[in-house]
């Protein structure tokens, strides 16, 4: 069972339900809770076949591109310096499990 992937998924997924309180943006809780759900149905891909990692490392290196854009605009690293490392840190992990 891949628990790291189901980890960063729920950390997305609970991550958006924060901002949405926080900051009240439907689009970016819709997004974040779909993005979420990416990541888990990969998690769950990767658990069945430990090289079936297309889905995981689309959601992880979308929300990489997505959060490094906006810490280089805010410079802020809670939430997008933070979601954007975690990203790319799932990335290497899921790059590593394929060789």
């Amino acid at each position: 069972m891949d628990l790291v992937g189901f980890g960063y998924a729920a950390f997305v997924t609970f991550g958006s339900i924060v901002g949405y309180k926080r900051r009240g943006s439907i689009p970016s809780l819709i997004a974040g809770l779909f993005v979420g759900l990416l990541a888990a149905y990969g998690a769950y891909r990767v658990s069945n076949d430990k090289r079936d990692v297309k889905v995981s490392l689309f959601a992880a290196f979308f929300l990489a591109t997505i959060m490094g854009v906006r810490f280089k605009r805010s410079k802020k690293i809670i939430p997008a310096g933070l979601v954007a490392g975690l990203s790319l840190m799932m990335i290497l992990r899921l790059v590593l499990l394929l060789l």
